[in-house]
């Protein structure tokens, strides 16, 4: 991924934090020559000093047979994102985009079935703890686990590398800096006031 020295993160944590907040991401292998993808919910695991990324896919994807035969896979994630027009500068430019995007690049395999139930039960606690008639893993009964087992194929990515791009207007003075946030915080589209918060909780934490 191309990413400007302004725009480059490198701090551990913070990646993990925004992997975890923005955990659907979108995995990416090749399949003689051309890539595949496909969009999923993934966790981010820390083992020792080693990071790894799991999930599962439908049986009938053919994607989970390439995650044995790729030397290298991409997965990919994406959190809010907005338009930024020049207008809102103090002097005359162009219009950009902001964003925040990780990708991180690992050596797949295949989950083997004990593995991939202590995933999916993981998996289940995280959404589901929280919500008044959670649906747990343990209140499931065998019967549909063995069904549903057998339409899935698990996989875990340990990772190799990791590149994070946060294009936060960093190259931008103060008052234009601010200045967007305000005008991003009163647009109509979701994804724009969402940057906004972004932006804020970045000049908060570097108070």
């Amino acid at each position: 991924m191309y990413i400007p020295k302004y725009f480059k993160v490198t701090n551990i944590d913070e990646i993990k934090e925004f992997v975890q907040m923005n955990s659907f991401g979108t995995i990416v292998t090749t399949k003689q020559g051309k890539p595949i993808a496909t969009h999923l919910p993934l966790e981010l695991h820390k083992n020792g000093d080693d990071y790894y990324i799991t999930g599962h896919m439908a049986y009938g994807n053919p994607q989970w047979r390439t995650l044995d035969t790729n030397e290298d896979v991409l997965v990919m994630y994406q959190g809010p994102h907005a338009y930024i027009s020049s207008s809102w500068y103090t002097h005359k430019n162009v219009p950009t985009w902001n964003y925040q995007a990780v990708h991180i690049y690992g050596e797949a395999s295949v989950l083997n079935e004990e593995e991939l139930k202590e995933d999916l039960a993981s998996l289940l606690h995280k959404y589901e703890k929280y919500r008044k008639d959670p649906v747990l893993w343990e209140k499931l009964s065998p019967q549909l686990i063995n069904q549903e087992l057998k339409g899935i194929v698990g996989f875990k990515i340990k990772v190799k590398e990791i590149q994070a791009a946060y294009k936060l207007s960093q190259n931008r003075n103060e008052e234009d800096y601010l200045n967007i946030v305000d005008q991003l915080s009163v647009e109509e589209n979701l994804t724009s006031q969402q940057m906004a918060e972004v932006m804020k909780k970045r000049v908060e934490n570097h108070q």
